[in-house]
């Protein structure tokens, strides 16, 4: 083979070697700034995902803190309701304490008084709305009827 035969295959072959080498960092070029552009995607991505769950992680704590001050506040009623039905109860157990005071009082000053007047023959307490109440109503009242208003 000739001298000049075997310069130019090697120069088409260092040519080649040269346009492959071009041709290889152009594509790494190109696919850096794709990788590139792609990383800036994911970058926004990923910020506007971590002000998401910033705004989701404020709502969350605020409907927790609001559903304790709720709960509180249910709690500190309860207790005040119950304080106030444990104060009414002390105060009708000193009514009652009262009320049986007076009666012994009453049944020293005349024996069987209270039988008579004080109670039912069931032994309860009278009541404002009771059988009394209804005669002496009807008794002042000749007009009214037991069956109810009738029209003339």
């Amino acid at each position: 083979m000739d001298t000049w035969v075997i310069v130019l295959i090697v120069v088409v072959v260092v040519a080649l070697l040269a346009v492959l080498a071009l041709t290889m960092a152009k594509r790494n070029r190109i696919n850096g700034a794709r990788k590139r552009e792609q990383a800036r995607d994911h970058l926004r991505e990923a910020e506007l995902r971590a002000t998401q769950a910033e705004k989701e992680q404020a709502a969350a704590e605020e409907q927790a803190a609001r559903a304790r001050r709720e709960r509180a506040e249910v709690e500190e009623r309860t207790r005040l309701a119950e304080q106030e039905a444990q104060e009414r109860a002390s105060r009708a157990g000193e009514h009652a304490s009262a009320a049986e005071q007076l009666r012994a009082k009453a049944e020293k000053l005349a024996p069987g008084l209270a039988d008579q007047h004080g109670r039912h023959a069931d032994g309860r307490a009278p009541h404002a709305a009771d059988d009394r109440t209804q005669t002496y109503q009807q008794a002042t009242d000749p007009d009214q009827s037991a069956g109810g208003a009738t029209r003339r």
